[in-house]
């Protein structure tokens, strides 16, 4: 990734923030991370790795004070505050409960904000959200920051128009105090690249260079096999002397007995008959197709396959595909791990917000 300085760091408090995806592209656009907070210590283990000069907090966030934070950091200001509510109540594959307490913690976001007073705020969600009880949501959002004298701008953003190989669609609400209105980065890839258009990033763009492993081969350090085969692979490489965390998942017998009928960029619609009910999501049994972006990366629920391989991606290709550099180690379980590169949001994208930022900051 391309590194950006500012003249005056700007100082970043990640609530939520897992692993530190968001947190590691903004670093990279020249923003300075002070503290990251999440309630899932295995996620801060592979924060403070990959950002040894921040602070962590494992806590629940509704029992967090901005006095606390104020204190981790030794009272310095704070100038912008990130994160993505946990958005299991808000998503497709769950139920829409408007009073479930996890669609309540974007509200211990605003009560934070309140407390600190940054000069800008970033939250990340579900493009769910933008509709879910008629706007409901979407609206308290707005409403809640702008009482606190925030121009709030919210937009759904596709991850793959960005140069990452996932089409990963998220809503970004941006907060700016007083008048100022963000805009939001334009499109840099697209289907139809032509021109000064670039074309998005592939599948095979992003793990071709990865040996394909089969059952519980692999490491989780190994040498590289070979060259970079494409320019997004250079760019992932880039200080990177290992490939850590590609290992291969065992299945069952019957497991791969089944993911090998399905063909490349299908689902288990292409199963046969009999085979059809053994998942019931919408998504189940899905193939990646080497030639277009992945599919939302998920976490760790094995929905997707490989392309060729009759396995779910390793932890390192599924972290190429949400634009993790292969100098960004993940700890913990194999399992914890998925789930870690699942709830992220990819660092290249948040590169790009965080460029844009910087013009407004």
């Amino acid at each position: 990734m391309k590194s950006k300085t500012s003249p005056k760091k700007i100082k970043v408090v990640d609530l939520f923030s897992g692993c530190g995806g968001l947190s590691y592209g903004l670093e990279k656009a020249g923003f300075n991370v002070l503290l990251g907070v999440d309630n899932w210590g295995e996620s801060l283990k592979t924060f403070k790795h990959n950002h040894p000069h921040a602070e962590t907090l494992e806590a629940d966030i509704s029992k967090v004070k901005g006095s606390d934070i104020k204190k981790l950091i030794g009272n310095k200001k704070i100038d912008l505050i990130v994160g993505g509510p946990p958005c299991q109540g808000f998503s497709l594959s769950g139920p829409r409960k408007f009073y479930d307490k996890r669609n309540r913690l974007y509200l211990d976001f605003v009560r934070i904000v309140r407390e600190l007073k940054p000069k800008a705020f970033v939250i990340e969600n579900v493009p769910g959200l933008a509709a879910l009880f008629g706007g409901k949501v979407k609206e308290r959002i707005i409403e809640e920051f702008s009482k606190m004298g925030y121009r709030v701008e919210a937009k759904v953003l596709n991850a793959s128009d960005y140069g990452i190989p996932q089409n990963r669609r998220r809503i970004i609400f941006v907060g700016l105090k007083g008048d100022k209105i963000f805009h939001f980065p334009e499109p840099t890839h697209f289907e139809n690249a032509h021109s000064s258009h670039r074309k998005k990033i592939s599948v095979r763009e992003a793990i071709g260079d990865l040996p394909i492993l089969n059952k519980e081969m692999g490491s989780e350090e190994m040498n590289y096999p070979s060259s970079p085969l494409s320019e997004y692979q250079k760019l992932v490489r880039k200080g990177s002397s290992k490939l850590y965390n590609h290992v291969a998942s065992k299945h069952s017998i019957r497991t791969t007995q089944i993911v090998a009928l399905v063909p490349e960029g299908k689902n288990y619609k292409a199963l046969p008959q009999h085979l059809i009910n053994t998942r019931n999501f919408h998504v189940a049994w899905t193939r990646l197709h080497r030639d277009k972006p992945s599919p939302t990366i998920d976490t760790g629920h094995r929905h997707h396959f490989h392309p060729t391989a009759n396995r779910v991606p390793t932890v390192r290709e599924a972290a190429r595909i949400q634009s993790f550099p292969d100098t960004f180690k993940f700890l913990g379980s194999k399992t914890s791990q998925y789930k870690q590169v699942g709830n992220a949001v990819p660092p290249m994208l948040a590169m790009r917000l965080g460029e844009e930022l910087l013009k407004y900051m």
